[in-house]
């Protein structure tokens, strides 16, 4: 692994001198176990800790198959999706990689009974397997998570819809937080030469996600003007809704839970803000029953800071907590785009206001590689910015997932996985200085 790390950090090693360095036989990752998947049985969600589920465990190199790619992964990032693997909700994960086993021979190496988590990665590729012709070892990637097959035609028109569609480091094995990766070859996409490891891994998943529900013409197909609703807006989806908002002409009304983050907004460029926490929206009166009074109140104060328009787009992703309200106060052929339901997957609404006012609710999850590949594109541009807030060493990252778990963090938190310290990687110095302040915005101080 040192001589890999030497290879990576040194300025003038060729595809030919990756490609002629030894692998090991292991490596360093972060993992579930399988016999663990009932620890957390009878306990609240917040109750349910991931410093105690997630294991630094060392695991061998797995096999490369055709069109795969194994790459040293310098830094990496927590998702939601890697809490809920940690917490063993909706369901463990392990159940995933024993369907995948029993798709192919290949596919048998995912189901183990550990689970090796992660969906974003920055790193340099090592080996390609057969079929592999667009990346060679030592290319600076950045991966997103989208694992397809595409034997089955339904793929073809939107790789989304591929029935053989998971989300790689969740649904798969051998995920990002981790020295090593094992990813499909059209999961890689060029690194953004003017971000450091850390930066470059931070957006893949949140930003990606956020391109699709928002911007593609399989979103919500936002367009300049649209008056649109984001919750969380200064978190790790949320931020990147924000940003796209505003670079597509959008305005931005940003819902947040704390004057902090209301900063954040601000610091983004955004003017209209909702603090929820201070303004005190309570859209459940009890466990069963939602308050549509609050609904109103919640849609008069977005009218005021829209000079009297209702919102033409929700950018969905709390879900049960706020899906009632978001159906509400949509306007009438609006959209509500969901991605996620981190409140709650048991979604309740009044359908008199999707019916009568004509309104439109799309599910979205994640994004094809074309949208990953445009979105991608956008932080190489430097026309997006990574929203990364903090960064912890692999040994850390229970608490980072604990940390996200709790919402005790702004934007994004990065992992450092083979990068000996943060700042590493910066190829195009020039570009970065140009966008620095927006590179750092979301840092801590």
């Amino acid at each position: 692994m040192e001589e890999l790390l030497s290879a990576i950090l040194s300025s003038d090693a060729t595809a030919a001198d990756f490609a002629h360095l030894a692998l090991p036989e292991s490596y360093r990752a972060i993992t579930v176990h399988k016999d663990e998947a009932d620890m957390f049985a009878g306990m609240p969600t917040q109750e349910k800790d991931p410093r105690k589920s997630l294991h630094l465990d060392q695991v061998p190199v797995p096999e490369l198959g055709p069109g795969e790619a194994l790459v040293a992964v310098m830094a990496s990032s927590v998702n939601y999706n890697s809490v809920w693997t940690s917490i063993f909700e909706p369901l463990p994960t392990f159940g995933f990689l024993e369907r995948y086993g029993r798709t192919s021979q290949l596919a048998k190496r995912h189901d183990l009974p550990y689970h090796i988590i992660g969906s974003d990665l920055a790193g340099v590729v090592l080996r390609t397997g057969p079929g592999v012709n667009a990346w060679q070892p030592g290319d600076e990637v950045v991966a997103h998570c989208l694992s397809v097959e595409l034997e089955n035609a339904d793929g073809h028109n939107d790789t989304m819809l591929d029935p053989e569609q998971r989300i790689w480091g969740f649904e798969t094995n051998f995920g990002g937080l981790a020295e090593i990766a094992l990813v499909k070859s059209n999961q890689l996409m060029p690194k953004p030469a003017h971000l450091s490891w850390e930066e470059a891994a931070a957006p893949g998943l949140v930003n990606s996600t956020a391109y699709r529900q928002l911007v593609s013409r399989n979103g919500a197909a936002m367009k300049q003007g649209d008056n649109v609703l984001i919750w969380g807006a200064s978190g790790g989806l949320g931020s990147y809704a924000t940003q796209m908002a505003l670079a597509g002409g959008a305005h931005p009304i940003c819902v947040v839970s704390s004057p902090q983050k209301a900063d954040i907004c601000r610091a983004m460029g955004a003017e209209s803000i909702i603090d929820r926490n201070a303004e005190d929206y309570r859209f459940w009166k009890d466990e069963h029953t939602q308050d549509p009074r609050e609904w109103k109140r919640f849609g008069k104060r977005i009218r005021e800071l829209t000079g009297g328009e209702d919102v033409d787009i929700v950018f969905e992703h709390p879900g049960r907590e706020t899906f009632g309200a978001s159906v509400y106060v949509t306007r009438k052929g609006g959209t509500i785009t969901t991605c996620a339901s981190t409140s709650g997957y048991m979604h309740s609404y009044d359908n008199r206001y999707l019916w009568m006012s004509l309104k439109r609710i799309i599910g979205s999850h994640f994004a094809n590689y074309r949208e990953a590949w445009e979105a991608n594109r956008l932080i190489a541009k430097g026309k997006i910015h990574p929203t990364l807030s903090r960064t912890y060493t692999l040994e850390e990252t229970g608490q980072a997932a604990h940390d996200v778990h709790r919402n005790a963090h702004q934007g994004k938190v990065g992992v450092l996985c083979l990068a000996p310290r943060e700042g590493m990687g910066v190829r195009d110095g020039e570009t970065r200085e140009k966008h620095l302040d927006a590179i750092n915005r979301f840092r801590e101080r």
